[in-house]
């Protein structure tokens, strides 16, 4: 069982102290008596989806005894019901309630401020979410936005506390994952909750427009647009489903509520690539075809890589995935939010995964951009705070392949360089690619424990 966060860290740092004092078990002898190095595996959300084992073909049993962490709130059955009426080949629910807030936050929004102008909808996005009358669906929000009062959404994903005033939720559930059998097997899930309530925001919102007749009072009768800016293709086209299933599921709800400002809110599909080219590209259309919300990127390197073209167009962009917690700080000019929390929460769940099975040297293997290195400095921070030296810690990168078509990882290198150095526990932090780090490990002879 999961304990508080106060007790955790107390229980990981005493726990740890004793573990490293005992003797190591990152190698075995084998009957021969030759040493075989032996390592747990553990992964992030980007990884720890059932689509993840897909990614090693015939292969796939490597992934078995896995273990790792992700955002995730327990979902209603009903919920997961009615996304699989909307894609009944899901087979993970990764930001899908995510995504299914943004967009119901973003027309809430956009009702709240009677305009579509994107600076309006802005400045309306985080109020959503913090005082006012608490309402759990959209049709209710929408009722009570359109008399034109102060709303408290709490959706799917957004339980206990709302936004802060940098655009992003104050507190998170975290679950953690094992893999068994080639699929994470929910019965061993377990959720703990991270962050602190008194962080939302207190600010009151501008004034509520009331909605007149058939319209809001300042509406100059054009829909509400949102465009997907989501990981269709490249290395996180695994996490896609579920966020384009959580999306579409939105739209049904809020149109089927009356939409916004009196009309029915317009969906734009778009695809991020997972690669800033292909992003760029797709932010220029949505921009042109008049998008006002733009529901992406799903990776924070993309974000970064495209905010800029989305606050010089006066756009908002509004993540369901991004967890880098740089973004909490970044230059947005108020248009960017995420209803993903940031990965400084993430690091100390991560930490406490790992340091139960209480290794010895641990290897943190990152994709290099600002998810992957930001998270690494975030766990690797953790394990040290809880007694973990310096020297029990390894920082490992890889440049993700790039491109429309790339060539696949080449992990061959790293993976001799944590066999040398010993690694009980190995943490991969990356997308789909990052399944060639795991075939690279078994290649070089490092037995995987299950």
């Amino acid at each position: 069982m999961l304990v508080s966060r106060g007790s955790r860290a107390a229980v990981i740092t005493a726990c740890a102290g004793l573990l490293l004092a005992t003797s190591a078990c990152g190698s075995d002898k084998t009957d021969g008596g030759a040493t075989t190095t032996q390592v747990r595996l553990y992964g992030t959300d980007g990884n720890m989806l059932n689509s993840y084992a897909t990614e090693l073909k015939d292969r796939a049993d490597l992934v078995n005894g896995m273990k790792g962490t992700t955002p995730l709130t327990p979902l209603p059955e009903n919920f997961k019901e009615r996304l699989l009426a909307v894609n009944p080949k899901l087979t993970d629910y990764l930001y899908s309630a995510e995504t299914y807030d943004a967009v119901v936050i973003s027309s809430l929004a956009a009702q709240l401020a009677g305009s579509t102008d994107p600076a309006a909808i802005a400045k309306q996005i985080v109020g959503v979410t913090t005082g006012g009358e608490q309402c759990e669906d959209p049709a209710t929000c929408l009722n009570l936005a359109r008399q034109g009062r102060d709303i408290e959404y709490r959706g799917v994903s957004l339980t206990r506390a709302g936004f802060t005033e940098a655009g992003e939720p104050a507190t998170a559930s975290y679950a953690t994952l094992h893999f068994d059998d080639q699929k994470i097997d929910d019965g061993k899930t377990e959720f703990v909750g991270a962050g602190d309530e008194s962080g939302a925001s207190t600010k009151a919102p501008p004034r509520a427009k009331k909605q007149r007749g058939g319209k809001s009072d300042k509406s100059d009768g054009s829909p509400l647009v949102l465009g997907g800016l989501l990981p269709q293709t490249g290395d996180l086209a695994l996490a896609n489903p579920p966020m384009a299933a959580g999306a579409a599921l939105a739209m049904q709800d809020v149109n089927a509520a009356g939409g916004a400002l009196g009309e029915p809110v317009v969906w734009i599909d778009g695809d991020d690539g997972t690669d800033p080219a292909v992003a760029k590209a797709t932010v220029a259309s949505h921009i042109a075809k008049g998008v006002q919300v733009l529901i992406g990127a799903g990776a924070s390197g993309i974000s970064r890589a495209v905010l800029p073209d989305v606050v010089a167009a006066g756009r908002v962009l509004f993540s369901p995935s991004n967890t880098d917690a740089g973004l909490t700080t970044v230059d947005d000019k108020g248009l960017y939010f995420r209803t993903a929390p940031p990965d400084s929460l993430q690091g100390r769940a991560l930490a406490d995964v790992i340091l139960r099975d209480g290794p010895h040297k641990i290897v943190i293997v990152a994709r290099k951009d600002s998810y992957g290195e930001g998270l690494q400095e975030n766990v690797r921070a953790e394990l040290e705070r809880a007694g973990m030296g310096a020297d029990k810690v390894k920082l490992l990168t890889y440049v993700p392949p790039a491109g429309t078509k790339p060539p696949p990882l080449d992990f061959s290198a790293g993976a001799r360089e944590i066999k040398d150095y010993g690694a009980d526990a190995v943490l991969i932090i990356g997308f789909g690619e990052s399944a060639r780090v795991v075939t690279a490990l078994a290649d070089a002879g490092v037995q995987i424990r299950h």
